[in-house]
């Protein structure tokens, strides 16, 4: 049997589980919905694992796999990949083996690959659209090199809520459902009163990390489909974003700070990594990529205690070692342009329209230099002024985001949602 004819029989066999799949959650529908979202994770896979494919060889399934993972480089073909993950167990253990994460291979796969850092050589280019009626904003993955697109590979999307003393901003992995009680709910982004001051919620802790606050009261669902289901769920925080007071406008453009907590300013040093990575799922990931859209994987239903801006942990203390810090993000400041007389940053062509939300943003902590000279197994020491997130406007409602190592999607999402906040203090 050719290799063609065997990924076309998979295809057709994923399709006539997934048909199956339909109907055990149309009969599970009435029963209520903490319990038909039981009877989906339990019932579901004893189908899938029921199949002809199940007993594949290992040795042919590898190569099978493997040859999919190099041919379906880019979206939206790329979701036959995620399709064998959701054949049976034994195929989806043996994508986690051959699919890498995007820190290495550069490729958003699955879902947890929005919370895993980006790759280390190149940017992610994305794009948001905002939509002003509905104070929403999506993320999308950028299929082609034009900046104007209309069409994307749907990623994330987020819902502006303004409240008495701040504005959240709620994170969801569907493009329609972004509620909290939503099973869809990742995080959210909440700022104080003025604007200048945003943090970053998690609903999954950085597992080594020590500069995260705990969780405060949570109200858990246990019907949640976790991303890793080792840890708890909670509102962890995970990053904190000032901007600095400009009242009068006389220190130019907009400045800003971010502090990421879970990740250690180690990460940038030769070899570093970023630690407590989440792992693939296990479950079927069939319906979270049908299509060309991200949709239900993570779920994570929780209340919020008020949280304050002076309980995240402030400068550490001299005797602390340099390499458990967590990292610091500055913007780059941009330079004055005589004659077009305005502040000017080089985004490389991916943002053409001139606005007070763009910005770049580098380490502002320098990366310890490697020992001797380079070699192959040992790379050159980082750019000390290598862009780790750019932002900027393109057009009505549409802007570019281009993230990398150490960022991961959801982090770079939500540090750029902060740049559209009002801030009658910073301009």
């Amino acid at each position: 049997m050719s290799f063609r004819s065997i990924v076309r029989d998979v295809r057709d066999g994923i399709g006539s589980l997934s048909r199956r799949g339909f109907e055990v959650r149309l009969m599970g529908h009435h029963r209520g919905k903490s319990h038909g979202s039981l009877n989906d994770l339990h019932d579901q896979p004893l189908v899938v694992q029921n199949s002809r494919w199940a007993s594949l060889p290992p040795e042919l399934l590898y190569d099978v796999i493997r040859r999919l993972e190099e041919s379906e480089s880019t979206w939206p073909s790329r979701k036959h990949v995620v399709a064998c993950a959701s054949v049976c167990r034994s195929w989806r253990i043996m994508c986690k083996e051959i699919v890498r994460s995007p820190e290495i291979c550069g490729k958003l796969t699955f879902p947890v690959s929005l919370k895993q850092p980006g790759p280390r050589d190149n940017l992610v280019q994305c794009f948001i659209k905002r939509d002003k009626s509905n104070l929403t904003y999506h993320l999308y993955l950028c299929l082609s090199p034009a900046l104007l697109v209309e069409n994307g590979k749907f990623l994330l999307s987020a819902k502006r809520t303004r409240r008495t003393t701040c504005t959240e901003y709620v994170i969801s992995m569907d493009a329609d459902t972004i509620s909290r009680s939503s099973n869809t709910y990742i995080g959210k982004l909440r700022s104080n009163f003025l604007g200048t001051k945003f943090i970053v919620y998690d609903t999954q802790p950085a597992c080594t990390s020590e500069h995260i606050t705990p969780p405060g009261r949570t109200s858990r669902r246990f019907t949640s489909k976790k991303v890793s289901p080792k840890v708890p769920t909670g509102s962890y925080n995970i990053a904190q974003i000032t901007y600095e007071l400009n009242v009068l406008g006389t220190r130019g453009p907009r400045r800003m700070h971010c502090m990421m907590h879970s990740i250690p300013v180690s990460s940038l040093d030769v070899g570093g990594s970023v630690p407590g990575q989440p792992e693939l799922l296990p479950r079927c990931l069939e319906d979270s990529f049908r299509s060309i859209s991200f949709s239900k994987s993570l779920d994570h239903s929780v209340e919020f205690s008020s949280a304050r801006f002076s309980e995240i942990g402030g400068p550490q203390d001299e005797g602390e070692d340099s390499k458990s810090r967590p990292l610091v993000l500055k913007n780059k400041p941009p330079r004055w342009h005589e004659q077009l007389q305005c502040w000017c940053l080089n985004f490389r062509g991916r943002v053409t329209v001139a606005s007070v939300k763009n910005f770049q943003l580098i380490a502002a902590i320098q990366p310890a230099p490697s020992v001797g000279t380079p070699t192959p197994s040992q790379p050159a020491p980082p750019d000390l002024d290598k862009i780790i997130l750019q932002f900027g406007k393109v057009g009505k409602d549409m802007f570019t985001m281009d993230y990398r190592y150490p960022l991961s999607a959801f982090q770079a999402f939500a540090i750029c949602l902060s740049s559209f906040d009002t801030k009658l203090a910073c301009e």
